[in-house]
């Protein structure tokens, strides 16, 4: 592969766009390819890429009657790790990384996450290029339903929560998954469906007011990985 620094971002929501990631990645000296398939952007078949982001939607990771490009996301993740090309899988970017890799994803499975959540990192994430070092209890922005049940054969889990035991985890030497937002911020989540929340019984507002009081922390640790990850894909490219 050619020398880039340019990052293939897949997007399968009008609303779930790189976020913060975005600017951190390309603070670390990325550029950022952002294909939108839900609008009729065409996915490549393979990647001719520095990294790979697949991020989060409401679809399982092989709802391909309802989002038809996932077929071809999940190939892009399988030629991210039989070349390791450093990836990021964020909610359902996680999901697909652990189903495409040999894992299991069950839908509506256990209790729901949303807005800002404490993560406990495991032992795994000591020695993790990009985990390594961080606060014992980062926390993080949360919005799921759908929960990974069983990680990859021989993947590395690096952090649990107390509601979901999967939520981060790296395959291979260069792919990781997680099930929370790191590229999500406070103000994100006033434009999340308040509709949608009330159906489980939580006020968007009071999300939003949680969050805002853990941006710093939230800030400091997620741009930290970012950084991290796009070192390595430039290193790597």
């Amino acid at each position: 592969m050619a020398h880039t620094t340019e990052t293939l971002v897949v997007q399968h929501t009008p609303g779930g766009g790189p976020g913060r990631w975005g600017a951190w990645l390309a603070e670390g000296g990325l550029d950022l390819r952002v294909v939108r398939p839900y609008a009729g952007e065409p996915l490549p078949d393979r990647l001719e890429h520095a990294a790979l982001l697949v991020l989060g939607g409401a679809y399982l990771p092989d709802d391909d009657a309802r989002a038809p490009w996932l077929a071809t996301a999940r190939g892009l993740v399988r030629d991210a790790l039989d070349r390791e090309i450093p990836m990021v899988g964020i909610c359902l970017g996680g999901q697909m990384l652990a189903t495409v890799a040999g894992g299991a994803v069950q839908p509506e499975y256990g209790e729901p996450e949303f807005g800002s959540t404490r993560l406990t990192l495991r032992a795994e994430a000591a020695d993790d290029p990009l985990f390594h070092g961080l606060p014992a209890h980062p926390p993080a922005i949360e919005n799921h339903v759908d929960a990974i049940v069983r990680l990859p054969e021989g993947a590395r889990w690096l952090a649990r929560s107390e509601r979901c035991p999967y939520q981060a985890f790296r395959v291979g030497t260069a792919a990781w998954g997680v099930q929370f937002h790191p590229e999500s911020s406070p103000e994100r989540i006033a434009l999340w469906s308040a509709e949608r929340l009330e159906r489980h019984g939580v006020d968007r507002e009071e999300l939003r007011r949680r969050a805002a009081a853990d941006e710093a922390a939230l800030t400091e640790v997620w741009r930290e990985v970012a950084l991290r990850f796009a070192a390595l894909a430039r290193n790597r490219g």
